[in-house]
């Protein structure tokens, strides 16, 4: 029964219709992956948009640097990432692949360096040491090229110099480095104004060139004519001129440097343009000579030793420099007994002929006026002559200058180089003159003058005896003079008494002497009344005559 009841009740159901909407919906439920796609999508947009770009940078190793920490800087602020690091496909190096910020996209350029940041110590300049607590990371320098690039060759230690520092870079050629290396100072006026920022061997091995960075403004120091030349240590010479020193400051003399100035009375004052090449010497004497343009080589024959003579002597015209020794050597004939000493010279025309007043400077400097006003000078009777520099030292040196009375002479212009005329020297004539009082000394009969003189000696001898016997001879007479003497005294002092104003016998002498004059002045009355008064003799004299 109950069955039965319960088939009835669904009998009584209402059939269920399937009733189809119009347009078609979304479930609800997908909503949530359609928004969890958008939201992801938008994201990878985002980090697309957002991401900076990607750079390879190579190594020689790998050293503290490590994937996914190592950063890399630009003035102390992060800019990239290291993201991983792997073998170079040659293995002589690695390849750092990094990211940088969005914004660095513009920083990399052509002349943009990395190098990896490690302690160092080089040039008397330490750098890094806070690696030592942060590990290293690689530093960044942006370049000023307009060409973008990617892909960096890094750099194995720091750069000196960052391009953001102002200045000017100049190349130095020079046959050794010496104690010079990266970091080394350059001075002027002994002020540090620059450094070396990187040196290398030329490829033909035949010297070196260093690149010198000048810090602005002292840049504009270096002129077209500038001179530069190693400063390292102390420099000391000794040459015709004396004992020189020179040196910079303690830096320069403990890990060296490079010193420079523009030459003394140059014309040409215009700063030096960037990555002028110049020479670099060994010494500031070196450097500041001046380099004459022409040139002309002679070779002059001396006969007498050369030994005071160096390479790089000068050749001076009474103290003026108008050249300078190149090389000596020597010849001797096939018999050996000629012996000559060549020395080969440059001469700089221009210093020698502006000598001559008036038309120096205007003076054609072709080969043939050059080889008219030579043979011109030596007519005049133009030489070359070994004089003496400095007598302390015994260096020498080749002056050049007229000697009227001179044999004629002419330059060789056959030879080559030129065979100068020369003279023997002021040294010469004086061992020579030497030489000849030797040669008469040596040929004087000393022997014989030596004999005469102990012959003379021993008469000498004999008269001091004979003299020695003579004065003992006065000192037995000498009682019998002395009494004399005292006579002669005692006469003298007689005299005196006599002679002297209050004695006797000049008042009794004083009295006759009125008295003499008183006579002689009635006879004069007389006679001029005589002479009135004639009748006086008969009559007598009246009263009233006068």
């Amino acid at each position: 029964m109950t069955k039965q009841t319960a088939d009835a009740n669904i009998d009584h159901l209402p059939e269920a219709r399937v009733e189809r909407k119009r347009g078609r919906t979304v479930p609800a439920v997908w909503l949530i992956p359609i928004i969890a796609a958008l939201v992801g999508g938008w994201l990878v947009v985002k980090g697309i948009l957002e991401k900076g770009p990607t750079i390879t940078v190579t190594f020689k190793n790998a050293e503290a640097l490590e994937a996914g920490k190592t950063k890399i800087t630009y003035k102390n602020v992060d800019v990239g990432e290291v993201k991983s690091i792997k073998l170079s496909p040659d293995r002589e190096g690695i390849v750092v692949t990094a990211e940088l910020v969005k914004d660095a996209a513009s920083y990399l350029v052509a002349d943009t360096r990395f190098w990896v940041v490690r302690p160092r110590i080089a040039g008397g300049q330490v750098s890094g040491l806070g690696t030592l607590f942060s590990g290293a990371y690689i530093g960044m320098d942006i370049g000023k090229s307009a060409t973008e690039q990617r892909e960096f060759v890094g750099l194995e230690v720091a750069p000196i110099v960052t391009a953001d520092v102002p200045g000017r870079h100049f190349v130095l050629h020079a046959e050794t480095s010496g104690a010079l290396q990266i970091g080394s100072p350059v001075y002027f006026r002994q002020e540090a104004v620059g450094t070396v920022v990187a040196h290398e061997l030329n490829k033909d091995g035949r010297g070196v060139t260093f690149n010198v960075f000048i810090n602005a403004p002292y840049d504009r120091y270096v002129t077209s004519d500038a001179r530069f030349w190693n400063s390292s240590g102390i420099d000391v010479s000794l040459d015709a001129g004396g004992i020189k020193v020179d040196t910079q400051s303690i830096a320069a003399i403990l890990i060296g440097g490079i010193a420079f100035e523009s030459l003394q009375g140059s014309t040409n004052q215009a700063p030096a343009s960037e990555d002028q090449e110049f020479f670099l010497a060994n010494t500031r004497a070196e450097a500041m000579k001046r380099q004459d343009v022409m040139s002309r080589p002679f070779v002059l024959h001396f006969a007498k030793s050369l030994r005071g003579l160096s390479v790089g002597a000068p050749v001076e015209f009474r103290g003026i420099v108008v050249g300078e020794v190149k090389s000596l050597n020597v010849e001797i004939d096939d018999s050996f007994t000629s012996i000559r000493f060549p020395v080969y010279v440059d001469i700089y025309p221009r210093r020698l002929l502006n000598l001559v007043r008036g038309e120096g400077p205007t003076m054609a400097m072709d080969e043939a006026s050059l080889r008219t006003r030579w043979n011109g000078m030596v007519a005049k009777g133009l030489r070359g002559q070994l004089q003496a520099g400095n007598l302390l030292t015994g260096q020498l040196y080749i002056g050049v200058d007229f000697f009227p009375d001179v044999p004629a002479a002419h330059i060789d212009w056959a030879n080559t180089p030129p065979d100068f005329p020369t003279i023997s020297g002021g040294f010469e004539e004086f061992e020579g003159t030497l030489s000849s009082i030797v040669k008469k000394i040596d040929s004087m009969p000393l022997n014989d003058i030596a004999a005469d003189v102990r012959h003379n000696l021993k008469a000498l001898n004999r008269t001091l005896d004979s003299a020695d016997r003579f004065i003992r001879g006065m000192d037995q007479v000498s009682p019998t003079a002395k009494s004399a003497l005292d006579e002669a005294r005692k006469t003298l002092k007689l005299a005196e008494r006599t002679l002297s104003t209050d004695s006797p016998v000049q008042y009794e002498l004083q009295e006759t002497l009125r008295e003499l004059g008183k006579t002689a002045q009635s006879l004069r009355l007389l006679t001029d009344y005589l002479e009135r008064h004639p009748e006086s003799v008969i009559r007598g004299k009246k009263d009233g005559d006068r």
